[in-house]
């Protein structure tokens, strides 16, 4: 990654200097097929021309463009050749003498990506054909062709394409071949990160939208999904047509602004490293978003609000674009709100903020906790920091608090400052203050002090709950209270919804009584809850109208432990899971209390997202936090509840699906394992239970970590499930042996070499980092610390993201760990800042588990 940075004040001078008119790309993606270089190590090459028209506020000024590419063959500014030895350094192209109108021409040899950054091209190993496709965010558009690489310089794109004969090609505009090229559409003034190409024999399915708006006038958006060739026999395209016009009519209804961009196509690639990415008229998908075998509601539910928060992100994102990646969260928290928000509104997903409460906010209260935490409007120095800032506070805390705003200001106030938002600064770039200056139009309310507190200031909150009774037995009083970290101190404004829970007769456990209230402060009252009888639970943040971590009284929790999986409302249920989760991260509550309330409840439990979230988390539980002397029982127990489930639940039901997923995770035993051998070689039947290819390769991947399933075993699976998806499998579950051997050629095949793509690399890091494989992996502590800081620097960001993250010796759970952790972190003080982040988010983990298994060993003691 050297000299591939660029920083906030660049950027910015630039801005001031430049406007950009518009751009002409031609590439020749032709040699994607064939013979690759003569030469080994030489990369792969496409043809690239790029034709720049910009002005110069500052006629005579310096400036650049970005290009990232092996070579350069010609550059030219404004009719003057000039030297590309002279004027490239591998990254940028040096502009002198700017004149007030400018035109520079680079024609240059860019390398295809293997990496998914930039024009990744993949073979099938199915059927030998070749896919293309691009993804840039943030900054790898400049290694597709030559640009000036920053959101702020939005312009006009005409993007042309040779490609092979059999080939289609696709980009943000619609696209007509004439003379052996594709040539496509001139754009509205978008941002170089969401300009796409996506090329190969995809197959392709069409359809229509269409909308009468009041005044009479009709739109009319072409619809079109694609993938590769040997999963459409499993891509359900109707579906995703369905969930896109549902989304689009709704959009619509709340936005009043019709959609900008022509066509909406939607392709599902393959190696691809993100969930989606919101190229106007052109999203894409990772291909993982294509089921080929049966999955639970959950996983449909998923894929929704995946193309719903890339739909809202035409509006809030495309449309209006943040000015530099400080305000990423002003795309990124509105779609990701969005997404929920049109699920619930326009699907059948209809509980899908159970969903959010359950699983995405888990991703924003763990994030909010690292060292590495930050405001929601970040301080971003650089790319290398604005990659890193893609996380839970961005997305998940950010649309928490959205919601949290919603509640504040009203949902008419909200959508009504969007509407003006979009119209007031179509196709420009925004900052904070002009989303919150509409805000203050259409609500009337100050949001200056919002904005300080919930998107200024880092860290999350607690609110505990605090119940006086009287002498007959009633509410005296009951009281919010709220704390903050020590590191981050901030109490902030909290609109909730405090329900007061009791047994039925009958034995559910239900709401009689709640009250919303504004949270100030260190100690709130909730005056209109005196005088209600005593209730034998106090949820504070009912409904989940605020963003904090949910803490219980001594009352409550112990009417959890008891009764749990009697609470009749889903999300009320969902929420204590969380507040749960959230004690046993926090050294709170014992690991084993946790697991034994899930192998008591999770039976019961009727959504099926939280069903999975659970069996994540109990597995978690015991990988990180049950003290190491107790962990070997509680992974018994787990193994012997999840059978037990997995037997009793309905035949074919998600929830049999589920069960035998999760037991397969947990699953060591000899006899365990025995059923999972007998389940694929049919020796063994659960009934209704379906084991499709996809089911096998999860009951083969315990197999070969505890060398039950050989190479010989996973190489006839290859041959069973001979695909690109096998592929990934077969090599994840290679790493997953228990040999020296295997895990030395797993190693080297990731740190000593590139060879891998992006998915292999994965799929590797998988299959090596086994938690029961420590003995085996505590080698491999050092040569990390040794080896980490070569690897950023010589590899792609992407890929040094997935090592650096991937093979932190997490498992190795000692203070001689931390320690080493911490000598590291001494020694490269002047390491590169993003990479520094991922080590000191890792220790941090591991020094929460290890706080963790204090409490749960002291949970033992005391037993």
């Amino acid at each position: 990654m050297p000299g591939e940075n660029l920083s906030r004040d660049e950027a910015r001078e630039r801005a001031a200097l430049l406007s950009v008119d518009g751009y002409d790309v031609s590439l020749d993606v032709r040699s994607a097929l064939g013979d690759g270089p003569s030469r080994e190590g030489e990369p792969r090459t496409f043809r690239s021309v790029t034709t720049i028209r910009f002005r110069c506020a500052e006629p005579g000024a310096t400036s650049f463009a970005d290009l990232i590419a092996p070579s350069v063959t010609a550059v030219s500014l404004n009719g003057r050749d000039l030297d590309p030895s002279e004027v490239f350094d591998g990254s940028r192209i040096v502009l002198e003498d700017l004149a007030a109108d400018n035109e520079l021409v680079v024609d240059a040899q860019c390398a295809y990506s293997r990496t998914g950054e930039g024009l990744h091209r993949f073979v099938d190993p199915e059927d030998g054909e070749v896919y293309l496709y691009t993804q840039y965010e943030p900054a790898d558009s400049r290694r597709v062709f030559a640009n000036f690489e920053q959101p702020d310089l939005k312009a006009p794109f005409r993007f042309e394409v040779r490609a092979p004969r059999e080939w289609t090609v696709w980009s943000n505009g619609a696209g007509q071949l004439a003379d052996g090229v594709w040539r496509f559409a001139e754009t509205k003034p978008i941002s170089t990160y969401i300009t796409c190409v996506v090329a190969g024999p995809y197959h392709y399915v069409t359809d229509s939208y269409s909308r009468t708006f009041a005044d009479g006038t009709t739109l009319e958006i072409p619809l079109g999904a694609m993938c590769r060739k040997g999963l459409a026999p499993y891509f359900d395209a109707d579906d995703v047509f369905l969930v896109t016009k549902q989304g689009l009519d709704f959009f619509h209804d709340h936005f009043d602004y019709p959609y900008p961009f022509g066509k909406y196509d939607q392709a599902f690639v393959p190696e691809y490293n993100l969930g989606a990415m919101e190229n106007p008229g052109m999203v894409t998908f990772r291909e993982e978003f294509i089921f080929r075998g049966k999955v639970t509601r959950a996983s449909y539910e998923g894929r929704a609000n995946v193309v719903l928060h890339e739909m809202a992100h035409m509006w809030f994102g495309d449309l209006v674009t943040m000015v530099w990646w400080d305000d990423l969260w002003l795309k990124e928290s509105f779609a990701d709100f969005m997404g929920t928000f049109a699920n619930v509104g326009a699907t059948r997903f209809k509980d899908a903020w159970i969903t959010f409460a359950n699983r995405r906010k888990a991703w924003a209260y763990r994030a909010d906790q690292l060292p590495s935490t930050h405001p929601i409007t970040a301080d971003i120095r650089d790319l290398q920091d604005a990659k890193l800032n893609f996380d839970g506070i961005t997305y998940a805390k950010g649309a928490s608090v959205l919601k949290q705003l919603v509640a504040y200001v009203g949902q008419d106030a909200f959508l009504e400052g969007a509407r003006r938002y979009f119209k007031r600064h179509a196709y420009g770039n925004t900052r904070l203050g002009d989303l919150l200056s509409v805000l203050e139009e259409t609500s009337g309310r100050d949001m200056g002090a919002w904005s300080r507190s919930w998107l200024q200031t880092a860290g999350v909150n607690s609110l505990t709950p605090q119940v006086l009774l009287d002498a007959e037995g009633r509410i005296d009083e009951l009281a919010v209270v709220q704390e903050a970290a020590e590191s981050h101190p901030e109490l902030r404004p909290h609109r909730v919804a405090v329900g007061l829970y009791r047994r039925t007769q009958a034995g559910a456990l239900e709401r009689f009584a709640q009250a919303e209230v504004d949270v100030e402060g260190p100690r709130t009252v909730v005056a209109e809850l005196a005088g209600a009888q005593a209730p034998e639970l106090v949820l504070v943040n009912d409904d989940d109208l605020t963003y904090c971590k949910t803490r219980f009284d001594e009352t409550s929790l112990a009417t959890l432990r008891a009764a749990l999986g009697d609470m009749t409302d889903p999300l009320a249920r969902a929420l204590c899971w969380s507040a749960l989760w959230n004690m046993t991260r926090d050294a709170l509550l014992p690991a084993r209390d946790f697991v034994e309330l899930v192998l008591r409840f999770a039976g019961r439990e009727s959504d099926i997202g939280v069903l999975q979230m659970l069996h994540a988390w109990a597995d978690s539980s015991l990988v990180h936090y049950a003290a190491p002397a107790w962990r070997p029982t509680g992974e018994r127990l787990v193994a012997e509840g999840a059978l037990r489930e997995l037997r009793a639940a309905e035949a074919g039901s998600e929830q049999q699906l589920a069960w035998a997923r999760f037991f397969a995770s947990v699953a060591s035993g000899s006899e365990d394992l025995g059923l999972l051998r007998g389940l694929l070689e049919g020796t063994e039947k659960i009934e209704g239970l379906d084991v499709d290819q996809e089911l096998r390769w999860t009951f083969l991947e315990p197999l070969a970590a505890h060398g039950v399933a050989d190479e010989s075993v996973l190489a006839a699976e290859l041959a069973r499930d001979d695909t690109a998806s096998g592929k990934r499998h077969q090599v994840r579950c290679l790493a997953a042996r228990p040999a020296e051997a295997v895990k030395a050629q797993a190693w080297a095949q990731v740190v000593e070499s590139d060879a891998l793509s992006n998915a292999l690399v994965e799929a590797t890091i998988s299959g090596f980092t086994q938690a029961s494989q420590r003995e085996l992996l505590a080698p491999y502590a050092e040569k990390y610390f040794a080896v980490i800081e070569r690897v950023w620097s010589e590899r792609s960001i992407q890929i040094g993201m997935d090592v650096v993250r991937g093979l932190f010796p997490g498992l190795q759970q000692s203070q001689a760990t931390l320690d080493a952790t911490d000598a590291w972190l001494a020694a490269h003080e002047d390491a590169a800042p993003a990479l520094r982040r991922l080590v000191l988010e890792a220790r941090d983990d591991l020094a929460r588990g290890l706080r963790g298994q204090e409490c749960d060993a002291s949970a033992a003691s005391t037993a």
